[in-house]
C-alpha cells in the first residue's frame, strides 16, 4: 500500500486540507498552494486523491446535468459526480464539503484537484466580497500594478523579467484579489509557461503537466520565487496590456471608463478567470449570470481599484527587456509625482 501523506492549507479564511499518496499529484498541489500552508485546523474542505482505476460500478444511475469541455457532470441530492471522459471520477459532496477524485492519470489528478481548488476559494471569497481580477499583479516600490492580459500574452514571461529586477515584488502572476478599498492581496501558486520558454530556469524548480484541453505546460515551482513574494499593497497603476510587433514598449495615459471597460471582463465578468461551472452551480452555467449581488460587489471593488490607481495602455514590444523597464520606470515616475 502506499504512503499516505496530508497537508492543510488556510487561503483568506477558505481552510483545505489535501490528502493522498505521496507522488506526483500530491506534491504539485502542495507546491502550488505553498504560500498558504498552515498547521492542521481539523476543519474546512477535504480533498482526497485516490491512485486507481474509477470505479463506475459504485456509481447511481442519473442523468447528466451539467456539460462541460472537461467533463461530465451527474447531479444526486447534495453530491455531483463528475466524469473526466472515462479516465477519472470525481465526487463532490457540498454538504460534506469534501472532494474525492479517483484516477490512474497523475496528471489529471493533479489537475482536477487544482482546477477545483480554485472554483471553491473563488466562490468563498466572492462571498466575502473579496474577488479575483484576470491580471498580473506586482508591488514596485510599495504600488501594486496590475497588467490585464488574456491568456496567451505574456503575462508569465513579463512576470519573470520584472522578477529580475530587486524593487519588484510578486502578487500574483494571473489572479490576484482585490478587496472592497480595491487593495491588492496576493494569490501565488505557480507560474505558467509553454514548453520552450523555461531556459532561464534552473530544471529542479520546473516540471511538465499533461492539460486536459491544451497542450502541455511547464510550471514554475513557487519555491523559485518564494523569496520575492510580498503580501498586499496598495493601488497605484493599471495597465491595459497589449501584444505588439513593435521592437519597443510603449506607454500611454487613458481614461477611467476606458479601465472599467477592461475591468469588466477581467473581474466583474470574469472572462479569462476559471469559474468551475460544474462545482459552483446547481442547474446551468446561465445561473451565474443572475447573481446581481455578486456582480454589484465585484462592481464596487472594481471602482474602488481604478479611483486609487492611474490607467494607461501598455504596448508590449518584441523586447522583454524593454516591456519589464518601460513598467519598473513607470512606477518610479509615478512614486516621484506622489512624493
Amino acid at each position: 500500500m502506499k504512503n499516505i501523506s496530508s497537508a492543510s492549507f488556510d487561503v483568506y479564511g477558505f481552510k483545505f486540507t489535501v490528502s493522498g499518496p505521496a507522488g506526483q499529484a500530491f506534491s504539485g498541489v502542495c507546491q502550488d498552494f505553498s504560500y498558504f500552508e498552515t498547521e492542521s485546523s481539523g476543519d474546512g474542505c477535504t480533498v482526497e486523491i485516490i491512485d486507481s482505476e474509477p470505479d463506475y460500478d459504485a456509481l447511481p444511475e442519473v442523468e447528466a446535468s451539467v456539460y462541460t469541455p472537461r467533463n461530465v457532470v451527474f447531479k444526486s441530492n447534495n453530491i455531483s459526480y463528475i466524469d473526466y471522459q472515462g479516465r477519472a471520477i470525481g465526487i463532490h459532496d457540498s454538504i460534506a464539503d469534501s472532494f474525492r477524485i479517483q484516477s490512474r492519470n497523475p496528471d489529471l489528478l493533479y489537475e482536477s484537484v487544482y482546477l477545483f481548488l480554485l472554483s471553491q476559494i473563488g466562490a468563498y471569497l466572492d462571498k466575502r466580497g473579496m474577488h479575483r481580477v484576470h491580471a498580473l499583479a506586482v508591488s514596485i516600490y510599495g504600488n501594486a500594478v496590475l497588467v490585464l492580459l488574456p491568456g496567451g500574452g505574456g503575462k508569465s514571461t513579463l512576470t519573470l523579467e520584472l522578477l529580475k529586477h530587486p524593487d519588484v515584488k510578486l502578487l500574483s502572476d494571473d489572479s490576484p484579489y482585490i478587496n472592497r478599498a480595491g487593495h491588492v492581496y496576493a494569490f501565488p501558486l505557480r507560474l505558467g509557461l509553454l514548453q520552450g520558454g523555461e531556459s532561464e530556469v534552473p530544471e529542479e524548480h520546473r516540471r511538465v503537466v499533461q492539460r486536459m484541453e491544451f497542450e502541455p505546460k511547464v510550471l514554475l515551482n513557487y519555491e523559485y520565487f518564494a523569496d520575492q513574494v510580498i503580501s498586499d499593497a496598495k493601488p497605484r497603476l493599471l495597465l491595459l496590456g497589449a501584444r505588439t510587433l513593435s521592437p519597443e514598449a510603449s506607454l500611454d495615459r487613458v481614461g477611467f471608463w476606458k479601465g472599467f471597460r477592461a475591468m469588466t471582463a477581467n473581474c466583474i465578468v470574469g472572462i479569462g478567470l476559471f469559474q468551475g461551472l460544474e462545482f459552483i452551480l446547481s442547474s446551468s452555467p446561465w445561473e451565474i449570470l443572475s447573481r446581481f449581488s455578486l456582480a454589484t460587489s465585484r462592481t464596487r471593488n472594481t471602482i474602488s481599484l481604478l479611483r486609487r490607481s492611474r490607467i494607461y495602455k501598455l504596448r508590449l514590444g518584441r523586447s522583454s527587456a524593454s516591456n519589464a523597464n518601460a513598467v519598473i520606470e513607470l512606477a518610479k515616475k509615478t512614486l516621484a509625482d506622489d512624493q
